[in-house]
């Protein structure tokens, strides 16, 4: 089999020169495991974060040199105790065709969501932090940064599906600007490469900020917060600000916030908080059948395309979930 190891540290962002094309033997499950064929994987930028470190306090370890990558995978049981062969599955070893995964370690996929790919993206993450963590309101205006990434792209439609007034978003380009409006539930879009970010948002939002879903931080989550209408609720889910830096090692996001601003609108900001429960999927599953909800990919076929995928995503190059199909 074949799989994706870091050869290198990568010295800023990485590129498809850092990794390599392992071949491997099929790997042999031991007690408790099963063999999974891959048939997708999920190409994601936190990866970034991982390559040659570990961020204290995070879920998953650092990447060395010679080490394999990892991520979220759907796949089918070839073999093993427990599970009919051809079983869908989904499993947190991809990045290679075949792995050898604990049982306990597995999610049997029963068809809640109509194509197995869905399990990959951000979706079901986004609907919890609107849900759960910010209790989106009718009329609310919703600001999401990173508008046209895995979860903006779904957080935009989610929110007007829930009742928000106003959706606005923020992205790099005026081609994912104008997709977003027109197919991802956005009634504006703010070009973060404005030198006129902050009026541009301002105008965006008009009477300010209900909720935010941020999936960038740094100027972005500033001049949100000085926005902020009174009790809005920002909900932080990703670092994109740090994580692409390419001076950085992707492992920090600082950014200055007036404190002040946040004692008077008496805001709250809180970390998104974790995977969200089955009513998610169910939810996702019927508004996706009826056609109210759409999830954009962007699908890469071959394991040797994988670093390549990576290099586009971080350079901003994709709209949706990023995948490498097997």
């Amino acid at each position: 089999m074949r799989e994706i190891r870091l050869v290198t540290v990568p010295d800023g962002l990485p590129k498809p020169t850092d990794f390599e094309i392992a071949e491997a033997p099929v790997p042999e499950p031991g007690p408790g495991e099963v063999l999974v064929r891959t048939t997708a994987f999920h190409v994601f930028a936190a990866l970034r974060t991982l390559l040659g470190g570990t961020v204290p306090g995070a879920p998953f370890p650092g990447i060395e040199p010679d080490g394999t990558l990892f991520g979220a995978a759907v796949g089918e049981v070839a073999s093993g105790p427990g599970l009919a062969p051809g079983t869908p599955v989904l499993h947190m070893k991809g990045w290679r065709e075949y792995a050898a995964v604990p049982v306990a370690e597995l999610r049997v996929l029963d068809g809640t969501l109509p194509d197995p790919v869905h399990h990959l993206g951000y979706a079901p993450l986004a609907y919890a932090a609107l849900t759960r963590d910010a209790g989106v309101r009718p009329g609310d205006t919703v600001f999401v940064t990173g508008g046209a990434g895995g979860v903006g792209s779904a957080a935009g439609q989610i929110a007007r599906l829930l009742g928000a007034g106003r959706v606005v978003g923020s992205t790099g380009s005026a081609e994912k600007a104008a997709r977003m409006t027109a197919e991802l539930g956005y009634d504006a879009v703010v070009l973060r490469t404005s030198a006129g970010f902050d009026a541009d948002l301002a105008e965006a939002a008009l009477g300010g900020i209900d909720v935010l879903i941020d999936n960038v931080g740094g100027d972005q989550l500033r001049a949100a917060l000085d926005l902020a209408n009174p009790g809005a609720r920002f909900v932080l889910v990703g670092a994109l600000d740090g994580q692409l830096d390419p001076g950085g090692n992707g492992r920090t996001s600082p950014v200055t916030l007036d404190a002040y601003r946040i004692i008077l609108t008496r805001a709250t900001l809180r970390g998104v908080a974790g995977p969200p429960g089955p009513e998610a999927e169910a939810r996702l599953g019927a508004w996706l059948r009826s056609g109210e909800l759409v999830l954009p990919d962007v699908r890469f076929t071959g394991i040797e395309q994988a670093p390549r995928a990576l290099h586009e995503l971080l350079a901003g190059h994709h709209l949706g979930t990023v995948v490498v199909e097997l």
